[in-house]
C-alpha cells in the first residue's frame, strides 16, 4: 500500500484530484467572501450551490449542452441572491434565518422536481465540460497535467479569486465593498449607496455559488442526485474564516479541504478496514480542526450579519 501512496503516478492523480475537488469549494468560499465584505452572511451558499447543481443538470439533460446548463445556473443563483438580498437588505429579515430558508426551500424544491421533471434519468449521465489543455503548459512535465488539463470551470474560479483580490484591495469600488461591511453609515456620509452595493455583491454571490454547484452536475460527477453539495456550502463559510475574509486566502484554504477531500477517496480504494463514513468526515473534520486554529486571529467585518438602516 505504501509503495503505491508514494509513487509518482498516485501522487500526480492525487493532485489532479485536488484540483478538481477544489473547485466547487473555491466558488462556495468565494461566494461567501463576497457577500460578507459588503456586511451580509450567506449562510444561503448551500442552498445556491445545491439549485445551481440541479438547474444545470436538467439544462444540460435537455439542451444536450453542458454550458447552457451552466448559464441557467447562473440564472437560478441571479434568483436567489436576490431573494436573499431583498430579505436581508430590504426587510431586515435576520441573516442567519434567512440563510436556512433559502437552503431548505432549494433541498426540498430540488428533490421533489427532480423526481418529477428528470424522473428515471436523475442519474443519467449528463453532457460534460470538457478538460481544457492549455496549450505549451500543459506540456510541461508534471506540472502540465496537474495545472493545466482542467475543467474551465477550474481555471474561471482561479481567474475570478486573482479578480476580486485585486478588486476588493486595488480598487475604489472595493474600497467601498470593505468599507459597506465595516462602517456602513461612514460609507454612506461618503456618497456610498449601500442598499445598492449590498444587493449587487450578494447577487454576486449568488452566481458564484451555483457556479460551484453545476460543476459538481456537468463538471465532476455528471450527474445529479439530491442533496449532491453535500455541505460544501457551509464549508465555504469555514472556507472563508480560514482566509480570513481575502478571495486568495480563500483559496488556499479551498485547496487545503480539496486535498482532504481528494485524499479521502482514495484512502476508500485500499480496503484498510476503516468504515468509509467515517473517511467522509474527514473534510469536516478538518473543518473544525482548522478553526479551533484560526479563532481569535481571523477579524470579520465588523458590521457582517447586522441590519442596515438609513433612519437609526
Amino acid at each position: 500500500m505504501w509503495e503505491t501512496i508514494f509513487s509518482a503516478a498516485f501522487l500526480i492523480d492525487f493532485a489532479v484530484s485536488t484540483i478538481r475537488m477544489t473547485t466547487p469549494l473555491a466558488f462556495a468560499g468565494l461566494a461567501c467572501t463576497m457577500s460578507e465584505r459588503s456586511g451580509i452572511f450567506n449562510i444561503g451558499a448551500e442552498g445556491m450551490m445545491l439549485a445551481g447543481a440541479f438547474t444545470a443538470a436538467v439544462g444540460a439533460l435537455y439542451t444536450q449542452s453542458a454550458w447552457i446548463g451552466v448559464g441557467i445556473a447562473c440564472v437560478v443563483g441571479i434568483l436567489l441572491g436576490l431573494l436573499l438580498a431583498v430579505l436581508t437588505i430590504n426587510l431586515g429579515a435576520n441573516q442567519i434565518v434567512s440563510g436556512i430558508t433559502i437552503n431548505i426551500l432549494s433541498l426540498g424544491l430540488t428533490s421533489f422536481l427532480a423526481r418529477v421533471i428528470m424522473g428515471s434519468a436523475i442519474t443519467q449521465k449528463l453532457p460534460v465540460l470538457e478538460t481544457w489543455s492549455i496549450p505549451f503548459l500543459a506540456e510541461i512535465p508534471i506540472f502540465g497535467k496537474i495545472l493545466f488539463q482542467q475543467s474551465p470551470l477550474s481555471y474561471i474560479s482561479y481567474i475570478i479569486a486573482i479578480f476580486l483580490g485585486f478588486i476588493f484591495f486595488k480598487t475604489t469600488w472595493g474600497l467601498s465593498i470593505r468599507a459597506a461591511g465595516e462602517h456602513p453609515r461612514a460609507a454612506e456620509s461618503s456618497g456610498i449607496n449601500i442598499f445598492r452595493l449590498r444587493y449587487i455583491c450578494v447577487i454576486i454571490s449568488g452566481v458564484l455559488a451555483s457556479l460551484g454547484g453545476a460543476f459538481l452536475s456537468v463538471g465532476l460527477v455528471r450527474y445529479f442526485t439530491e442533496n449532491m453539495s453535500a455541505g460544501r456550502g457551509f464549508i465555504g463559510l469555514t472556507i472563508v474564516i480560514l482566509g480570513n475574509w481575502h478571495p486568495l486566502g480563500a483559496l488556499g484554504a479551498a485547496i487545503l479541504f480539496g486535498a482532504v477531500d481528494a485524499l479521502q477517496l482514495r484512502i476508500q480504494t485500499f480496503n484498510i478496514g476503516i468504515p468509509y463514513q467515517f473517511l467522509v468526515m474527514l473534510p469536516y473534520v478538518c473543518g473544525l480542526v482548522a478553526i479551533t486554529g484560526v479563532v481569535g486571529r481571523s477579524q470579520a467585518p465588523a458590521s457582517v450579519g447586522t441590519p442596515y438602516r438609513k433612519e437609526e
